[in-house]
């Protein structure tokens, strides 16, 4: 299916590897111009060479997507740069987990600001353009244990669930500007942050899941090319969870 997304640009946080990495490809394939941002410029670098290599402008930016100032120069690069900006995905994230009387203020602090005030920042950069423009669609992602909570997850789990409720409010304030904001919350998906745990939590996220597999950073990135596309234009404060039905 052809999602019609030529011609646009899109800014991808954390596009360095694991599911980042597979939007900013499946953008690319269905024909986004990008802007890829992360903090280690290496990942990003090389997604960046693989979407030129298929014919789409492509910059990669090294940031910290949990500062203000970082985050407004991502979005002035794509506009600057690409002459346009349409889409942002929020993808950067982080997890230090810990039981709550083991957690660290390092450890509480550290994920809050990527995986909230990260979001937050971008969106807020972006508001602005999207707003002048008269549209933009924005896709955060969230998770599963946003939505239920998950033990030993206690700073994830908050921060994830801040990125729902902050996503529902932003689809309320920047709808009528015809903006989308939409969020994905996927379950346990085969990634780089994933790759450390224990074969143990591996096999329960498995039992739980309802088609009794793990998740693919493809199956994500394919429901955040929807979203971004105008075939969802009627879509807005929703929660996609992509999950195999870790969840249901």
């Amino acid at each position: 299916m052809t999602l019609e997304l030529s011609g646009s640009v899109a800014l991808v946080t954390g596009a360095g590897r694991g599911i980042g990495a597979a939007i900013a490809r499946e953008l690319a394939h269905q024909g986004s111009d990008l802007v890829l941002a992360d903090v280690e410029l290496a990942g990003v670098e090389a997604v960046a060479a693989g979407a030129r290599a298929s014919g789409r402008r492509a910059i990669a930016v090294q940031a910290d997507a949990a500062r203000l100032d970082q985050a407004e120069h991502c979005v002035a690069t794509a506009v600057h740069e690409l002459g346009r900006l349409d889409i942002l995905v929020y993808c950067a994230g982080v997890a230090r987990d810990a039981v709550i009387w083991k957690m660290t203020e390092e450890q509480w602090d550290t994920v809050l600001a990527v995986n909230l005030k990260g979001c937050f920042a971008c969106c807020r950069a972006v508001a602005p353009v999207f707003r002048a423009q008269q549209g933009g669609r924005i896709v955060n992602i969230a998770s599963i244990n946003g939505l239920r909570g998950k033990a030993g997850l206690a700073n994830y789990s908050a921060s994830k669930a801040g990125v729902v409720a902050l996503t529902r409010t932003l689809a309320r304030e920047l709808g009528p500007s015809g903006v989308t904001v939409n969020c994905i919350a996927p379950g346990m998906i085969k990634s780089p942050m994933t790759a450390g745990l224990s074969q143990r939590v591996l096999d329960n996220a498995i039992a739980e899941s309802a088609l009794g597999r793990l998740g693919e950073p493809e199956d994500v990135a394919w429901a955040v090319a929807f979203l971004c596309s105008p075939r969802s234009r009627h879509i807005t404060g929703a929660v996609l969870t992509v999950d195999g039905g870790q969840s249901a």
